[in-house]
């Protein structure tokens, strides 16, 4: 169940939009924060507070991949694999983390404090290669930079 402190921002974003539709996204990442992914409660608690069906909500947080449907680690590593990323490298990339990390894309590091996954467009082609973890952006990614962020995050 939502916190209080959740269901207070969620019902101040309302105020914030147009209609209760407009308010899903941003109300899907407060319960992101609070649980660490979407869960289907979360889901149908988003759905109550702000008078949708509940196949309104699960349709916009299982449409979009930065809403995570499952637990992910400490650090979230999403590395773009679209076009002007994988016309740089951005597979080489995903390679040096899985080999850095010992898992596989959709995988989490047995102490959980890794998740790999491979996203499309993050937005940044002009810094190309580029990854995000949690919130912040790494861009011109090369093996060296991964090596040192990695190191930042041990």
């Amino acid at each position: 169940m939502l916190s209080e402190g959740a269901v207070k921002e969620i019902n101040e974003l309302t105020g914030k939009y147009a209609n209760s539709r407009s308010v899903v996204m941003p109300a899907l990442y407060v319960v992101q924060r609070e649980y660490g992914y979407i869960t289907e409660e979360g889901m149908r608690e988003v759905a109550n507070i702000l008078g949708l069906r509940p196949i309104q909500v699960f349709e916009i947080a299982t449409f979009y991949t930065m809403y995570n449907k499952k637990p992910v680690g400490k650090y979230h590593i999403q590395v773009c694999t679209n076009i002007s990323c994988s016309l740089l490298g951005a597979e080489y990339i995903v390679d040096v983390l899985s080999k850095k990390l010992g898992i596989k894309v959709k995988e989490t590091t047995p102490d959980k404090k890794f998740t790999l996954s491979a996203v499309e467009c993050l937005g940044s082609c002009g810094t190309a290669p580029m990854m995000q973890i949690n919130d912040n952006y790494y861009e011109d990614l090369t093996e060296e930079k991964i090596e040192e962020i990695l190191k930042s995050f041990r």
